[in-house]
């Protein structure tokens, strides 16, 4: 009996819209075939809209967990059962998990990713970060950065949700925030020559530039600032650490 529940098929995937490009299909897949788990394997679910998600469910009673990426992670929540600690003070889901008696679980792992993947790049003068963008990301972002003890500003296109826009940002406020974090999915492929609308005259070597997309590996965004000196990072090594994280959520 339980080597018939072992062998039983799991089904895993991502919620999205327009997600062909997907980076969790390729790399849960190929983690399948590494650890031989014949049983196991992973698909989109590219929603138009997120009301449609109680669908997957009715459809495929196998599924174990999901992946939520972009416009959803906030979207998602009120379909779910509960949401763990961090998932709830972050407000912000990118997994969640079947339980045995088939409750849905909010978690976000994208913190913990974040925080992983920039914690090498940190230097002593690195104390204070500008999150450019205020959606469902960067709510983690700000999660990992308060843990981490850095202190932060929201910089958005309006006012009424950052401390500041665009516009008004001055050599001043980039001189005092020496990290900057892309947030925002300006420059991703196919449109690699957007990047958000920043003074870049003013970065130089004391800045780390963070950007959470991974493709390209190197976006208008980053190559501005390594030009200038900066340290930079794209965001694969955090969706690899996110993954790991989701991964071992499902399987506890």
């Amino acid at each position: 009996m339980e080597n018939a529940q072992q062998n039983k098929h799991k089904l895993f995937g991502l919620i999205g819209k327009n997600i062909s490009y997907s980076f969790s299909r390729t790399y849960f897949s190929k983690k399948f075939e590494e650890l031989q788990l014949s049983n196991c394997s992973y698909v989109n679910f590219d929603l138009e809209n997120i009301a449609k998600f109680p669908n997957i469910l009715k459809e495929h009673p196998e599924v174990k967990g999901m992946n939520v990426t972009i416009p959803y992670k906030q979207a998602v929540i009120p379909f779910l059962d509960s949401l763990n600690k961090n998932a709830k003070t972050i407000g912000a889901v990118n997994t969640i998990k079947i339980t045995k008696k088939g409750k849905l679980k909010g978690y976000n792992t994208d913190y913990y990713g974040f925080k992983k993947s920039i914690e090498p790049f940190i230097k002593p003068n690195h104390t204070k970060a500008l999150i450019l963008g205020t959606g469902g990301a960067s709510k983690a972002i700000a999660f990992a950065l308060k843990k981490m003890g850095i202190d932060y500003n929201f910089v958005s296109r309006s006012s009424s949700n950052a401390d500041f826009t665009y516009k008004i940002l001055t050599k001043y406020i980039i001189e005092d925030h020496t990290i900057i974090i892309n947030c925002t999915p300006l420059g991703t492929y196919p449109n690699i020559e957007d990047k958000p609308p920043i003074p870049y005259e003013f970065i130089t070597k004391k800045h780390l530039l963070y950007d959470l997309i991974y493709n390209p590996e190197e976006t208008a965004f980053l190559k501005l600032g390594k030009e200038k000196g900066a340290a930079i990072c794209n965001g694969l090594k955090m969706l690899e650490f996110q993954a790991e994280k989701a991964w071992k959520i499902w399987n506890e």
